[in-house]
């Protein structure tokens, strides 16, 4: 198979208060946000999502709400239409089943590297669940107006993190099999879920199934390239420890320093209460900026253990200014035509390169990897 291969599934779905079970992303959340959620209710997804190393007991919990009802597939299979707005914009995003593929097959495109530790996480909870339960995110583009005039159904208006989510469901065939046919031949962007989109590849791998069935298909959240709605950050690196580089422009305090990135430096250096503005070479500074300086400075250390990481830029010199760090690296925002053009050479890029927002909520649905049933 090497055409991207996007259909309807039979989602499971929570048929009450739908807010109260929603959280953000596992993989952005701190302890303290846990808790809240899981706080909110008992049928909370963050309950399943962030279990700890309690995997099995996760699984039960996931047992307990099938078994009571509280959580219940489609009888036939469905898409999705979810709709945020905030500041002023709105994304749409298409939710369905995705074929999984591997990245050689070139229908997939990674642009971040991985690391074992994630991975090792989500398998662990893959195994114990059977179930894809978050939306994995991905973009597409050239497909304008391919949920135009789409025959929605049983539309739900929620709000969430400040947000305001629509979600519609789609049941009939006829115009499912209209995006099917649409996604045949185009590439997909993974915007977020590396791991987990490469731990849920590897399940599949693991539990086998025909090439109809369920576990041969993700969870996906699909959001074309040119949406208005789709807002990347950048996220900014702070050297825990080494020498960093001096040499660069001087620029006069953050508001320069976040104008200089805006006017095309690649990065701006703060060390000792300096701003230093670099121009490095090459369409993506976050890629040069690894490759021409911090990969030089890190030696044989791995980046997850000698780099801490953050959206905003003043928190960034804030940590280096308490001593958290010894040097804060600035970036702007990555441009997403130069992300897309180096995944389709196989490129990727550093970890934590990108940050888009905002981010599909945990909870819409689940998908459940079966290789005895067909999507």
């Amino acid at each position: 198979m090497t055409v991207a291969d996007v259909r309807g599934l039979r989602a499971i779905r929570y048929g009450r208060d739908l807010e109260a079970v929603l959280a953000p992303p596992y993989d952005v959340l701190d302890q303290d946000q846990v808790d809240g959620f899981k706080a909110r209710s008992s049928h909370n997804v963050v309950h399943l999502t962030r279990p700890g190393r309690d995997y099995e007991g996760a699984a039960a919990t996931l047992r307990g709400w099938l078994d009571e009802g509280s959580w219940a597939p489609e009888p036939e299979p469905v898409m999705m239409i979810h709709e945020t707005t905030f500041d002023g914009r709105q994304r749409t995003d298409l939710i369905a089943a995705l074929r999984l593929q591997h990245y050689e097959d070139g229908v997939i495109l990674p642009h971040e590297r991985t690391h074992r530790g994630p991975k090792e996480d989500r398998l662990a909870l893959l195994r114990a669940t059977g179930m894809c339960l978050e939306p994995l995110w991905f973009l597409y583009r050239d497909l304008p107006r391919l949920l135009e005039g789409a025959p929605r159904v049983e539309e739900i208006r929620f709000q969430f993190e400040g947000e305001a989510h629509r979600l519609s469901t789609i049941r009939d065939r006829g115009f499912m099999a209209q995006v099917t046919k649409a996604f045949e031949g185009r590439p997909l962007l993974i915007a977020d879920g590396h791991h987990r989109y490469e731990t849920t590849l590897a399940y599949a791998d693991e539990i086998g199934g025909g090439d109809d069935a369920s576990s041969r298909f993700t969870l996906a959240a699909l959001t074309d390239l040119t949406d208005p709605g789709l807002v990347v950050q950048p996220t900014h690196r702070i050297l825990n420890s080494g020498i960093a580089v001096r040499g660069g422009r001087p620029v006069a305090g953050l508001d320069a320093a976040l104008e200089a990135l805006q006017q095309g430096a690649a990065t701006v250096v703060y060390r000792d209460g300096v701003f230093e503005a670099y121009e490095l070479e090459g369409a993506v500074p976050v890629m040069e900026l690894h490759r021409q300086l911090l990969d030089n400075i890190l030696g044989q250390r791995a980046a997850e253990d000698a780099l801490q990481y953050t959206r905003d830029a003043r928190e960034a010199v804030r940590w280096v200014d308490e001593g958290r760090g010894v040097a804060a690296f600035l970036l702007a925002a990555p441009d997403l035509g130069a992300i897309l053009s180096l995944a389709q050479k196989g490129e990727t890029m550093p970890q934590k390169a990108t940050y888009f927002y905002p981010k599909t909520p945990s909870g819409l649905a689940f998908h459940q990897l079966d290789p005895n049933r067909n999507i």
